[in-house]
């Protein structure tokens, strides 16, 4: 019994040695396997640069290849980065201190400056033109008007100057991904409906996002499309007269 005991043991024993081996001789050969999960790819105005997301951290990488550079280095998860229109500045959402605010920081690097301390969860979509101020999107306080339908889902956008300072609701519509245009009269972004997974495939309901624009002059909005599918995160041409 002793003796039989002893033999599996040794052929186990080789067997995960060989498993061993066989993986790190793996890990040595396969280095031509990049990153997974590169998320939330930002591209700088003059098109030289990307800050993305991975592993709860935000990285900056030529846009003609080479090593990528770490921007933030905080146990805390951060996200959703955005360029400054002169390409200065990166402003993203980090959860340090348990929800996610509204950071600033250099896109070169450095220290980032909190802007926005509420309990909700912050998201920066764009900079006004004069790259002054932050547009985000959260679940703060909605109009009392509209709490014939009170859902906490549907959230605003807000605004918040770059040097930190009080808030303001630009329109109380779920105004998601917005971006301004380049002349600063029209806001571009999708709405939201209702609920459902945004990674769910080949989605077609009747919640569905739509591309819209809001006149800041005028107070006037527009849906551009009406595709039974999604439509999302719209982007101005450098002219302003068409989106992306």
């Amino acid at each position: 019994m002793a003796l039989l005991f002893h033999e599996h043991l040794k052929h186990t024993t080789a067997l995960l040695t060989a498993g061993l081996l066989a993986i790190g001789t793996f890990a040595q050969e396969r280095t031509d396997i990049p990153p997974l999960w590169l998320r939330e790819p930002a591209i700088a105005p003059d098109g030289s640069a990307i800050v993305f997301r991975y592993q709860g951290d935000l990285w900056r990488v030529p846009t003609t290849g080479g090593t990528a550079q770490l921007l933030t280095t905080h146990e805390a998860f951060d996200e959703s980065p955005v360029w400054s229109h002169d390409g200065r500045s990166i402003a993203f959402s980090s959860n340090r201190y348990g929800n996610g605010d509204v950071y600033v920081m250099p896109s070169t690097g450095g220290e980032a400056t909190r802007l926005t301390f509420h309990s909700a969860w912050d998201r920066p979509s764009d900079f006004t033109r004069d790259n002054a101020t932050i547009l985000f999107s959260a679940n703060r306080l909605d109009e009392a008007s509209n709490q014939m339908f009170p859902v906490g889902g549907l959230g605003e956008l807000y605004s918040v100057p770059v040097t930190g300072g009080a808030t303001d609701r630009i329109i109380t519509t779920p105004a998601v991904a917005a971006r301004i245009s380049p002349d600063g009269t029209l806001l571009a972004f999708h709405d939201v409906k209702g609920y459902e997974d945004e990674f769910r495939k080949h989605h077609t309901s009747s919640v569905t996002r739509d591309i819209w624009t809001y006149d800041l002059n005028t107070k006037q909005y527009r849906q551009l499309s009406a595709f039974t599918g999604e439509d999302r995160n719209p982007v101005f041409s450098a002219d302003g007269r068409s989106l992306y």
